[in-house]
């Protein structure tokens, strides 16, 4: 039997099926299909199928990693969405905070609101912070604004009340009465999407989880039949932000989850084969086409949020804590109007692509770069099935960079690199050194296809001592779709003064979300004996705005959650408050399904000479005769120093001039910068 993932990014969809028998993996990439993302998963499962001859039946997992709700939110593809809301609050996503990015450079504007005024109607009801009662529902109100509604051609409703988190009884009944008017529409309830306090957060995560939710439908309906059309039986599950596993019904219902869905399978499997080969504290650097991702890991588990802003709306729920940047192979070079030269945000993305691709990209980018300056080359690309224009690549960089700063193109393309490097440096920092971390404590987890070409100069630029890199680093995301567990999080808010004495009801409160943590967790069929829960505390000091979260055992004591506050404290501020009361402010709970696979452990190279020969290739001081390797026949325990380059089918490493690598037990590259 086979287990396969995949992970649709903006330039490539990448695919690894595991032979659960042998534990052998089998990688594939191809190019991603923008217009209908399924139409990729659908190429590279018939290459699997058809080319390889592995009957679709055979696969008994199929884990699928996806950004298309990112995608629809930051294109603004999302579908007319209306939003129902307690009287006074139709203006709460229009207010949102008055925090500013820049705070002085006032050509930075707000987004506008994904629901338009005219279809965000207001109805009478009101409950207290407790959740009581202090004005019934209206339900003429109600079911008038779902008129209203449907005659402006909706097609999704958020309803978000004033504190419906505490008692979700008006939202669901105006749910009820919605639906009966607009049995078509795709609807969200807070209560049900976000059930925290802070109205902007949670009216702006339930708002997008309705503007997305239709055509997220739609495509998984796509997904489905391309399945079916190969001949897989299997159900599919989707990876979700927070590193875990869910059902397609489970997508539906939240497609918000899924928006960190690609990035965050990378860091779960990158966690894995990390600490396989005893590094437990890395920084996982994952540079694709289009973007760069950056995250922590300490102690083998990868640091968590709650909220992050995606294309500048504020998204609401548990997720690893990813900090992308619009830096990868496609981003493009271009000097600005002052003359200097700046690389990304833009992206070539699949298509047009880089210049040498040959699509109708004119621009430079940084894969352009890489070729003109020999670290890639045209048979190192897919192993060789894509072509490229080497000449194409130096045309463009000479037109439009070189020749206007009167430097010659390697110089130019070397520049391209330097910016890159420097702005996936400054992401790296923003998730380690400014949250109080050492870098030079930390090894470089490299992947992704371009994250390997740069990661050696990446970490010079950072301090950084160690780069790992994986087997197939250009597909670890898929890899890490088969590392990840079937997992969701639950959460309730109940601000009061932590004490031993209201401890019991802390306990209480857990209990309950357990049950529903169970139920959720038998509903995707996971046995007892792989379930596990993770009890985790919001928690601040009284008269903060702001929270910490202390990672609790089961059954923790009162005493052992103030000595975890006050080191989580100490770890993100750097100080702790002696004698000051602690307020609990929300209560999450992680329920996990233990997924069957993990890293492969048992390694063993090709046969042959892994020398390729020697190419030139550019670095800073000029041109250097550089080795080159076959990533596949290295066996365990090769040494060598820089210049070197490993060629593979997904990435190509680079070894820099006074660098030294060697193969560990595990078939994983460690890099001595």
């Amino acid at each position: 039997m086979y287990r396969i993932g995949f992970d649709v990014g903006g330039t490539f969809t990448d695919f690894t099926a595991i032979d659960t028998a042998s534990g052998a993996a089998t990688h594939f990439k191809t190019s991603s299909t923008p217009h209908d993302p399924s139409e990729a998963i659908e190429t590279g499962l018939r290459h699997f199928v058809e080319d390889l001859g592995i009957p679709a039946t055979e696969f008994e997992f199929v884990g699928h990693g996806t950004t298309v709700a990112t995608n629809m939110v930051i294109e603004r593809r999302g579908v007319p969405t209306g939003l129902i809301t307690t009287k006074g609050a139709r203006d709460v996503l229009e207010i949102g905070r008055q925090t500013r990015p820049h705070l002085f450079d006032y050509s930075i504007t707000k987004p506008e609101p994904l629901v338009e005024r005219y279809v965000a109607l207001e109805v009478s009801e009101r409950l207290n912070a407790d959740g009581e009662v202090l004005m019934p529902l209206d339900e003429a109100e109600v079911i008038a604004a779902a008129r209203a509604l449907r005659a402006a051609g909706v097609q999704a409703v958020a309803i978000c009340f004033l504190h419906s988190y505490r008692n979700p009884a008006h939202e669901r009944r105006a749910a009820e009465l919605v639906r009966a008017e607009l049995p078509d529409a795709y609807l969200s309830i807070s209560s049900d999407v976000l059930p925290e306090f802070r109205e902007f957060e949670r009216f702006s995560t339930t708002v997008i989880n309705a503007y997305v939710g239709p055509r997220m439908d739609r495509y998984l309906e796509r997904f489905i039949s391309r399945l079916e059309d190969v001949g897989f039986e299997t159900a599919p599950r989707t990876i979700h932000s927070n590193g875990g596993l869910m059902s397609i019904d489970t997508v539906r219902a939240f497609p918000v989850r899924t928006c960190l869905s690609g990035p965050a399978a990378g860091v779960v499997g990158a966690a894995k084969v990390a600490m396989a080969s005893g590094f437990p504290d890395i920084v996982t650097y994952d540079v694709g086409g289009t973007s760069t991702d950056v995250s922590l890991v300490c102690g083998g588990r990868p640091a968590f949020t709650t909220s992050r802003l995606v294309a500048d709306y504020p998204v609401r729920c548990p997720m690893l804590d990813i900090n992308v940047i619009g830096a990868g192979g496609g981003s493009i070079a271009a000097l600005d109007d002052a003359g200097a030269l700046k690389v990304g945000p833009r992206s070539a993305g699949a298509f047009p692509g880089p210049v040498a691709y040959g699509k109708g990209g004119t621009e430079p980018t940084t894969t352009d770069a890489n070729l003109v300056l020999g670290r890639l080359d045209a048979d190192t690309l897919l192993s060789g099935r894509m072509t490229v224009d080497k000449d194409a690549s130096r045309e463009a960089i000479d037109r439009l960079i070189a020749s206007p700063l009167g430097i010659s193109v390697e110089e130019a393309a070397l520049g391209i690199l330097h910016i890159a490097v420097a702005n996936m440096g400054r992401a790296i920092r923003a998730v380690s050194t400014e949250k109080g971390h050492r870098l030079s404590d930390f090894a470089l987890f490299s992947y992704g296809g371009a994250g390997p070409l740069h990661s050696s100069a990446v970490a010079v630029e950072t301090g950084i001592r160690r780069v790992i890199v994986p087997a197939q680093p250009g597909t670890m995301c898929a890899r890490g779709i088969l590392l990840s567990d079937v997992g969701f999080d639950f959460v309730r808010t109940g601000v009061r003064t932590a004490s031993e004495t209201g401890w019991a009801e802390i306990a209480r409160e857990f209990l309950e979300m357990e049950a529903d943590g169970q139920d959720w967790l038998a509903n995707e069929g996971i046995p007892p004996e792989a379930r596990s829960m993770e009890y985790v505390v919001d928690a601040r000091y009284d008269g903060q705005n702001h929270e910490v979260q202390v990672v609790l055992a089961e059954g923790a004591e009162f005493a052992q959650f103030v000595e975890g506050f006050l080191a989580a404290h100490r770890q993100e501020y750097g100080y702790d408050i002696d004698g000051r009361a602690i307020e609990i402010v929300n209560l999450r709970l992680s329920v996990t399904g233990a997924s069957a696979a993990r890293p492969e452990s048992d390694y063993a190279a090709e046969d042959g000479d892994p020398v390729l020969g020697t190419r030139q290739v550019y670095f800073g001081g000029g041109w250097f005769e550089t080795t080159l390797y076959e990533r596949a026949k290295l066996p365990v325990g090769q040494k060598f120093a820089g210049p070197a380059i490993v060629q593979e089918m997904s990435s190509t490493t680079i070894v820099e001039p006074g660098q030294t690598l060697y193969v560990d037990p595990t078939g994983t590259m460690i890099i001595e910068v």
